[in-house]
């Protein structure tokens, strides 16, 4: 069985135009906060980790913020490992404290986009929980706004004469009274009658009265018999005005938080801190202990022989040999 080369055989190829993910999304490199490298030595960043992981972490850490991150094209952007090997590489070098994939939970209009924070130094979880709660929640883009060019009279044009008839300008407040007439026809107001109440009626409006409140107010329990429709709506604007609103400002609400992590292997969300190192559960049970240090030939030796055994191949000549 071939054994894996080591990290000095394999040179980082010199990356093609790398694909990017949406603006603000992709490879998310973690600020350097001053703290010394956990497990590094002047070999290099990634010398504590086994070679493909320090490969792939040394790939990472190359590629640009925003870069796509996915299992395809992190393949794609090199010629060493496959689909299948850089994804238990990322799961490797998530369990070590390098990576998180995150995601951003759906807001109205928003689709999910996955994020992966990276870190040259290995972190522990309570530092990966910290870190992400505190990260501020991505906003989608606005779309752009076209603003069109008010229409200007061309100077050599006369003006339209305009008529002298003045046409009222429909607020909210008047647009509700001249509906009333529509729910209860014993109410029904003029076109004066609407103009004269309507500053009453804006007060309303101001205190926090939406227009079908408003419209309650005004058209439930009337009497038999009204004669005068304008007068009878301006008793009930005084007195049931409702109350001023308090003029203390409101505190501002806190965003929900809305960063869930995502299993590295599987793909499963949940808090930071339910996914220690960035793996569910099931995944967890299912993972190699991280890497302490490079395997030794005799680690490797028997790595490979158990790998065989999984497959059911036979053992080398040597080792048959030696075992007879």
């Amino acid at each position: 069985m071939a054994i894996a080369q080591p990290i000095a055989a394999l040179p980082i190829p010199a990356l093609p135009a790398h694909p990017m993910a949406r603006p603000g999304y992709g490879k998310r490199t973690v600020a350097d906060d001053g703290e010394p490298a956990q497990n590094t030595s002047p070999d290099g960043l990634f010398a504590h980790l086994p070679a493909r992981e320090a490969y792939l972490a040394t790939l990472i850490d190359q590629l640009p913020e925003g870069a796509a991150m996915s299992i395809k094209v992190l393949a794609d952007a090199q010629p060493y490992y496959g689909q299948q090997a850089v994804a238990t590489a990322l799961r490797t070098l998530s369990t070590a404290g390098h990576l998180r994939r995150v995601r951003s939970a759906p807001a109205a209009g928003n689709r999910l986009v996955t994020h992966t924070f990276f870190s040259r130094t290995p972190r522990p979880d309570t530092w990966w929980t910290t870190y992400l709660n505190n990260q501020p929640t991505p906003h989608p883009t606005k779309p752009r706004t076209v603003t069109r060019p008010t229409n200007t009279p061309d100077p050599g044009i006369a003006p339209r004469s305009r008529s002298h008839t003045h046409t009222h300008t429909h607020t909210r407040a008047y647009a509700t009274l001249a509906g009333i007439g529509h729910v209860d026809d014993r109410v029904t107001l003029s076109a004066s009658e609407c103009t004269a109440l309507e500053s009453l009626a804006s007060q309303w409006l101001d205190r926090g009265a939406t227009e079908d409140h408003l419209v309650r107010s005004l058209t439930t329990d009337l009497p038999g018999e009204i004669h005068s429709p304008g007068a009878f709506i301006r008793t009930r604007l005084t007195a049931k005005l409702p109350p001023e609103r308090s003029r203390e400002p409101k505190k501002a609400a806190t965003p929900p938080h809305r960063w869930l992590v995502e299993c590295t292997h599987c793909g499963a969300p949940g808090r930071p801190e339910a996914l220690a190192g960035g793996l569910c559960r099931p995944c967890r049970d299912d993972a190699p202990p991280p890497p302490t240090g490079p395997l030794t030939p005799t680690e490797i030796h028997a790595r490979a022989a158990t790998l065989r055994a999984a497959a059911g191949l036979p053992a080398p000549l040597a080792d048959a040999s030696r075992s007879a």
